[in-house]
C-alpha cells in the first residue's frame, strides 16, 4: 500500500502561537493531530507530548497488526499519563491538556483512536463522513435532543470538551476501523478548521482539487471566517491499495 499526504498547521488570525501539534511518519503509516490547551506554554508543550509519546509507542513496538486497536489505545493512553505527570513536576504547567486524532495504517485496516474534538473524515467515492464523535458538552447536548445541529454550530459552549488527555491519568480511548479501499482519503482536523467550515464545504474542495491545494483552501477559508483558533489539518490518500 502507498498513500500521499500533506499537512498544514496555521496559527490563525486571533491567537499568539500554534498550541497545535501534528505528525505524518511515512514509515510507520501514522497521523497524528493534537489540539492543546492551558496557560503559559502548557498547551503546545501538552499537544507535543501527545505526538512524541504515541510515535514512540509504535516505534517501539513489535505488535502484530491484529493488536493494532491495543496499541493505539496504549500509546494513547500513556500520552495521557505523561502529559499528567509533567503538570504535576512543574506547577506552570498546571491544567495542560490536548485533544488527539491519531491514524495508523496497515495494508487493508485503518484504525483511529481519539479524545476530545479534535476530528476524522473519509472521503470515499465522493462522500465526505466524520468517523469520530466529539467528545464535547454540545455535542451531548445533540444527542440527547437538547439542541439541534445548527444550533450547536454557534453554541456559547461548543468549545467544552469532556474528555481529554492531561486531566486525570486514566482516559477513555474511542476507537474506530475501516477497511481500505483505493482512493480513500483520510482527513484529520483540530477544531479550528471545523469550527469555521462545515462537511459539504470540505467534501466539495476534495471532489475538486489536488490533495494539497485542497488543504491549503480549506485553511484559507477557515481564515477568513475570523482563524479564531489554531488550524491544523492533515490529508491521508491512498494511491495504491
Amino acid at each position: 500500500m502507498r498513500v500521499r499526504s500533506c499537512a498544514i498547521s496555521d496559527v490563525g488570525k486571533k491567537r499568539q502561537k500554534n498550541e497545535d501539534s501534528y505528525l505524518i511518519n511515512d514509515e510507520l503509516q501514522l497521523f497524528i493531530v493534537a489540539d492543546g490547551m492551558g496557560g503559559h506554554a502548557g498547551g503546545e508543550y501538552a499537544s507535543r507530548i501527545a505526538i512524541t509519546t504515541i510515535e514512540e509507542s509504535f516505534k517501539n513496538s513489535a505488535t502484530e497488526s491484529d493488536d493494532e486497536e491495543n496499541l493505539l489505545e496504549s500509546a494513547i493512553k500513556m500520552a495521557g499519563q505523561k502529559i499528567v505527570s509533567k503538570a504535576e513536576e512543574d506547577r506552570s504547567l498546571k491544567g495542560m491538556g490536548t485533544t488527539v486524532i491519531a491514524l495508523h495504517l496497515s495494508e487493508k485496516r485503518a484504525v483511529l483512536g481519539h479524545v476530545g474534538d479534535s476530528r476524522a473524515y473519509l472521503f470515499r467515492e465522493g462522500v465526505l463522513e466524520q468517523i469520530t464523535e466529539d467528545h464535547s458538552l454540545v455535542n451531548e447536548q445533540v444527542k440527547s435532543g437538547l439542541i439541534s445541529e445548527e444550533e450547536a454550530k454557534n453554541h456559547q459552549f461548543k468549545n467544552i470538551i469532556t474528555r481529554s488527555l492531561g486531566v486525570t491519568p486514566e482516559v477513555e480511548v474511542d476507537l474506530v476501523s475501516k477497511k481500505l479501499k483505493l482512493g480513500d482519503t483520510f482527513l484529520l482536523c483540530s477544531d479550528g478548521l471545523s469550527n469555521l467550515v462545515d462537511i459539504q464545504e470540505m467534501e466539495k474542495e476534495l471532489r475538486e482539487r489536488e490533495t494539497v491545494l485542497a488543504a491549503k483552501t480549506m485553511v484559507d477559508l477557515a481564515n477568513k471566517r475570523g482563524g479564531d483558533d489554531n488550524i491544523t489539518l492533515i490529508l491521508v490518500e491512498v494511491v495504491e491499495a
